[in-house]
């Protein structure tokens, strides 16, 4: 259950719903709306995860996240992005400090 595969199934989903009917998927009513549309919903979701937070709601948390994570992948296929590109991103990052990584980020 917990297997990092599903972000790729769901990536392989989001990606196969992209062009679909708006009608029918959610995911192409996004996708129809554009990038604006899909960061509202990032926005959206963000600042539900945050009240979540502050009720210290652990289940809503998880929830709230889970509508989080989803749209950010939309997002991610948006840009024609995968979750490997981030994991890719966060492997770099790994043992190194987030002073580091920040001043990693102003050089380069």
């Amino acid at each position: 259950m917990s297997d990092i595969n599903i972000l790729r199934r769901l990536a392989q989903t989001i990606e196969s719903r992209k062009s679909a009917e708006t009608n029918s998927s959610y995911v192409a009513k996004l996708f129809h709306g554009g990038q604006d549309k899909i960061l509202k919903k990032i926005a959206e979701e963000s600042a539900e995860t945050i009240m979540a937070s502050k009720d210290g709601n652990t289940g809503q948390i998880i929830y709230e996240t889970a509508d989080l994570w989803f749209h950010c992948m939309i997002l991610l296929a948006f840009h024609e992005l995968s979750p490997d590109d981030v994991l890719k991103e966060l492997e770099r990052r790994e043992g190194m400090s987030g002073i580091q990584e920040k001043a990693s980020r102003t050089s380069n």
